[in-house]
């Protein structure tokens, strides 16, 4: 996978002295999790430090994000990170600190929890997440791969008892999905587009 992505490989490469922020950017379902696993082999193959911060463990607990008077899909795009909280508190931060303080989500307790987090202070962070080319956090990137998945197939890897919920699909995924494709464009800005 590494050595098939000319791209990338000539990036990490080329800025193997210094920290590079790397966005791996995908709908939900579109394997941004396995590539980016797959990355962090390479990267120990090759020597190259690195941090990976799933954009998932930085959700808002359940009161901020449903029945909050807003379309489902407003709900999912707008309120499911704090978008203004994660600018300052993680993404800002990056390059300027060596260790981040910052507010993780525990899905079962619907708690979040503070935490710190080392940063290496040359190598990559990769972020991976859905709607990382949204306006707030598009600058902070050094480089965007899209992963690139046909809806049918990503519906495909959810869970049976997950297809069941069918309207949530239509009326909170799907629709935020689709604005983010219409309005920010992810595939004609990313770096590089891999189809999975």
């Amino acid at each position: 996978m590494f050595e098939e992505n000319i791209g990338l490989k000539n990036f990490l490469q080329s800025n193997s002295e210094r920290l590079s922020v790397i966005g791996i950017d995908g709908l939900s379902r579109s394997g941004k999790t396995t590539y980016v696993n797959e990355l962090g082999k390479m990267l120990e193959e090759n020597h190259i430090e690195y941090v990976c911060l799933h954009m998932d463990d930085f959700i808002e607990r359940c009161n901020k994000r449903y029945n909050t008077g807003f379309d489902e899909w407003k709900e999912y795009y707008y309120l499911q990170w704090n978008v203004e909280s994660l600018t300052v508190n993680l993404f800002e931060k990056l390059k300027v600190s060596s260790e981040l303080t910052l507010q993780y989500y525990d899905g079962e307790s619907d708690i979040q929890f503070r935490k710190d987090l080392k940063l290496p202070s040359n190598g990559v962070i990769f972020i991976e997440g859905v709607f990382l080319q949204r306006k707030e956090w598009k600058g902070y990137f050094d480089y965007i791969i899209y992963l690139d998945c046909e809806r049918e197939t990503r519906f495909n890897r959810e869970s049976k008892s997950t297809q069941t919920q069918m309207d949530k699909f239509k009326n909170r995924y799907w629709k935020a999905e689709d604005y983010y494709l219409l309005n920010l464009q992810p595939m004609e800005h990313a770096d590089i587009v891999i189809k999975t």
